[in-house]
């Protein structure tokens, strides 16, 4: 639905001026530009080697939980009732432990996702800055980003209808006046 939004807006904003042909508009795919950046290299690698070290500990925690969930399979026939029950605890604990590191490396809000803004963004906006620059030298009116989602990196001002919008829904019924 949002795509189809964001489509229907450059339709709406795009037609006109390519129909009296005024509007200069380019692309980029930043997947490419991102994989010969040397600096986005460098980054995907910490980033890959941080990964790799949090699985490795990932690992250990559930090679340790399996070891004590063998075991009491093993021995839970023979085991005193209060034995049992502080075995089954230390599984459910280890289990809990587990999901929270998992959660806490690798969730949506997780420290990767932090390391990746940390590592990424600057590169990123180093990225976005380029193509401003370019499209600003070359007289470029729109440029969109090939890569994936349809996006607009770049857009003249002088297209932009934010306003004129915002005054028109000021004016409908139930549009804050």
């Amino acid at each position: 639905m949002k795509n189809i939004l964001r489509i229907s807006i450059f339709l709406a904003l795009a037609i006109p001026s390519l129909l009296m042909g005024q509007a200069k508009i380019g692309y980029v795919t930043t997947d490419a530009i991102m994989k010969q950046l040397p600096d986005a290299q460098d980054a995907q690698k910490q980033l890959d080697q941080i990964v790799v070290d949090w699985q490795a500990e990932l690992n250990k925690l559930q090679q340790d939980w399996q070891k004590k969930f063998d075991d009491y399979e093993k021995r839970k026939l023979i085991m005193t009732e209060q034995r049992r029950v502080d075995a089954e605890k230390e599984m459910r604990d280890l289990d809990q432990k587990i999901a929270e590191y998992r959660n806490k490396k690798f969730g949506q809000n997780g420290d990767l996702f932090m390391k990746q803004n940390e590592l990424m963004k600057p590169v990123q906006d180093r990225v976005f800055k380029a193509i401003q620059d370019v499209a600003l030298e070359e007289g470029f009116d729109y440029v969109f980003d090939k890569s994936g989602e349809i996006l607009l990196m770049y857009a003249n001002v002088k297209y932009d209808l934010t306003q004129k919008v915002l005054a028109k829904l000021t004016i409908l019924p139930g549009g804050g006046k």
